[in-house]
């Protein structure tokens, strides 16, 4: 029997992926929900190929679009818009598998409601853990489902582990360390003294991998991998003192797990997410996920170093916000969607991303977080803290 798959973020680099390794297995996976923020053309041939039974999108308007769009096309897709029909798309679908890939703090209640409904959850939506860890986890045991990272890092590490690991078991398994590898962005070399002058074009010129301008962002500054950080917290259960980053250029090395005998095992790939997205759509089986071989023999070398902090000092804030805990991630996150955002459409210079992060850090205190309320609350105080951090910096002359 096929699974059913609602993709909450169909149109974004993730649900793209996913689609592509559907469409190459028909007899295995049927697509059940589509959702998508703003890109209705695109969404409309999506529903065309594949005939979810139910697509979303963000408001009014782009819904009566892409309903005119399905009747053209005589396609029979109940077409839903707003926050609340994204939690529709998981729990009316009659999906098993959710794609949790909304980029954003506007992909953590669609994928908590996935969690508590017990789905498998395919989780590529980095804010359900770095926002509410503890709730997440809680509702995936809650719910009685399946939790697979789709993060390279978080997918090769969920590889490199023993069947029998669960975040308890870690110790009693043997597993030391968990090595989070990283390839430094398009600036790992560049001279300290000419990241002031950075421009978006550049920022989002990443070396091996192709992805949204914001995730390529965080990946010049490695945010993206201090937000990994947090996640792999979560997930593994190991203290965040065994929890390394590694610069590997090559991102061929996904991810390596040390154990206590000496062995460290790693996840090797070519640099697609269609491999971490192939094994979660049908672990613990593998399926052909339409990504070329490796050539180990056509590879120079396979480098690592560990990262200098004072070109990133974003994976040191995120490091420090980890470590308080509570509400201080949500903080992080918020602050730094505000700052890359800035950067990216308002002129922000790209050094002054993890000043504004420090100082909505410094500005909100963190507090214990218990509930979804809270935290999208907090959310909220930590967006408009960043926003008037942003304007002082940018009205100076």
């Amino acid at each position: 029997m096929s699974k059913q798959v609602a993709i909450l973020g169909s149109t974004g680099s993730i649900g793209v992926n996913t689609l592509d390794v559907i469409r190459a297995h028909p007899d295995r996976f049927k697509v059940v929900a589509l959702t998508a923020a703003k890109q209705v053309d695109l969404l409309a041939q999506q529903c065309a190929e594949f005939k979810p039974a139910i697509a979303v999108v963000a408001d009014a308007d782009r819904a009566d679009r892409l309903s005119k769009l399905l009747l053209e096309k005589k396609i029979n897709t109940q077409v839903l818009y707003g926050p609340e029909a994204l939690v529709s798309a998981v729990t009316q679908s009659y999906c098993d598998t959710v794609m949790a890939a909304i980029v954003g703090a506007a992909g953590l209640v669609p994928a908590l409601a996935a969690a508590k409904a017990g789905k498998r959850v395919l989780l590529a939506n980095k804010e359900a853990l770095v926002m509410s860890g503890d709730l997440f986890m809680q509702a995936m045991k809650t719910g009685g489902g399946e939790l697979l990272p789709i993060d390279s890092e978080h997918n090769a590490i969920f590889q490199c582990l023993p069947n029998s690991f669960s975040r308890d078991s870690g110790s009693s398994l043997g597993v030391e360390e968990l090595w989070l590898t990283a390839s430094g962005g398009p600036f790992r070399n560049t001279p300290l003294d000419q990241l002031a002058s950075i421009t978006p074009e550049q920022a989002c010129a990443h070396p091996n991998w192709v992805m949204g301008r914001k995730i390529s962002v965080d990946s010049a500054t490695m945010m993206n991998k201090g937000l990994e950080v947090i996640e792999a917290f979560w997930l593994f259960g190991l203290p965040l003192e065994k929890i390394k980053v590694l610069i590997h250029p090559q991102s061929v090395v996904h991810s390596m797990v040390r154990y206590r005998d000496g062995s460290v095992l790693a996840q090797l790939g070519q640099p697609d997410m269609r491999t971490p997205i192939a094994y979660g759509l049908a672990w613990p089986e593998r399926i052909d996920a339409g990504v070329a071989p490796l050539s180990l023999t056509q590879l120079a070398a396979l480098s690592f170093a560990e990262p200098e902090l004072e070109r990133f000092p974003c994976l040191s804030l995120a490091f420090a916000a980890a470590k308080v805990g509570g509400t201080a991630p949500t903080v992080l996150n918020a602050a730094n969607e505000i700052a890359v955002a800035a950067f990216l459409d308002e002129g922000l210079p790209y050094l002054q991303i993890p000043v504004v992060v420090e100082k909505v850090l410094n500005t909100i205190p963190p507090v214990n977080a218990d509930s979804i309320e809270l935290i999208l609350d907090i959310d909220l105080r930590a967006r408009q803290a960043a926003q008037l951090v942003v304007r002082n910096i940018l009205c100076k002359p």
